[in-house]
């Protein structure tokens, strides 16, 4: 692993924070999947840089995701799992993962959008709801396993995490 890279200091006395050099250096989109890999003990590979990936959403400030990902992240959690999260657990990961990293919620503008996007690109519904929203929110990478890798939408870049 390469070493970290310091951030320009943020001046009176205040330290810089410490970036991993893999790190974005915008906003960038976690998809479900990334979320719902950090609970696979059967996949510890994914599980290992699905978790790499959220802890650097959280520690960084610029990982985003969707209403919609909260959404499917605790319907998955809480009835698919093979141990599925207590209701307790659930709150606490709301609380301290999914709430910090949600900052999209629809407007009817917004379906308008992701309409457009799902005829004009011939994607799912779904697909074009998480697609639209990384855009709204500026991202500039989609973390996703379900789309395909290096795709791009305007400024944004689909990159599969579990590649090699």
């Amino acid at each position: 692993m390469p070493a970290p890279e310091r951030a320009a200091p943020r001046g009176r006395g205040r330290p810089a924070r410490i970036r991993d050099a893999n790190e974005p250096e915008g906003p960038f989109f976690l998809d479900t999947n990334i979320l719902v890999y950090t609970f696979d003990a059967s996949a510890p590979a994914k599980r290992d840089r699905a978790k790499l990936l959220v802890q650097s959403a959280l520690a960084s400030r610029m990982g985003r995701i969707s209403f919609q990902v909260v959404q499917e992240f605790l319907n998955v959690a809480l009835r698919k799992f093979a141990i599925p999260l207590r209701p307790k657990d659930a709150e606490d990961y709301l609380r301290l993962v999914l709430g910090p990293l949600c900052r999209h919620s629809p407007d009817p503008e917004f379906y308008q959008r992701a309409l457009s996007m799902s005829t004009t690109a011939s994607l799912s519904w779904y697909d074009s709801l998480i697609l639209q929203a990384a855009m709204d929110l500026k991202c500039r990478i989609l973390y996703s396993e379900d789309l395909q890798h290096g795709q791009v939408f305007g400024e944004l870049r689909v990159e599969n995490p579990f590649l090699n």
